[in-house]
């Protein structure tokens, strides 16, 4: 199975420090509500020494997090299909037949960009969505493949295109 563009830790990272980020926020602002309440003369300066270790905590968990996201993820084309594999403590296992594979796009964010790197979107005729009340939401591809370098992902599209159109032609359809 191969692994992930070294770089993708920081791509992982950066979505967990954002969550780091509104974590230490929500956190602070709840603690400091209880204790504003209970203490006339609360300590500004205290508080915030404690915030600001609560966020250096939550940062360094969320780096080992990405860190272990990153060990954890791994992809293989195989004979019949591709794979993919991912999570820390609770797996997801994605397989998905090459005579099923509409369509492969690649993006790039910004961020991606910066750090040479792209995601792979595999779509299949039964792309994963959600309907509700509401309308269909969550409508995208069957599988993303986060943290591929930017040419790694080019020659990957082009061979999961190529083993779909030969998949299909051999099956005759």
């Amino acid at each position: 199975m191969q692994q992930l563009h070294p770089r993708a830790v920081w791509l992982f990272f950066v979505n967990y420090f954002i969550s780091a980020v509104v974590l230490t926020a929500i956190v602070g602002a709840y603690i400091f509500n209880i204790f504003s309440k209970f203490d006339n003369k609360f300590d500004m300066s205290s508080f915030a020494g404690w915030l600001f270790a609560c966020f250096v905590l939550f940062v360094a968990f969320f780096f080992t997090w990405a860190k272990l996201t990153y060990r954890f993820y791994r992809y293989e084309l195989k004979e019949d299909s591709f794979r993919k594999e991912q999570g820390v403590i609770g797996k997801k296992y994605v397989s998905i037949p090459y005579e099923k594979i509409q369509n492969v796009d690649i993006s790039r964010s910004l961020f991606e960009r910066i750090l040479g790197l792209s995601t792979i979107q595999i779509q299949t005729a039964g792309a994963s969505a959600q309907v509700s009340r509401r309308g269909v939401w969550g409508g995208g591809s069957e599988a993303a493949l986060i943290g591929v370098s930017h040419a790694d992902a080019e020659v990957l599209r082009d061979e999961l295109v190529s083993r779909s159109k030969s998949t299909t032609k051999s099956q005759g359809l």
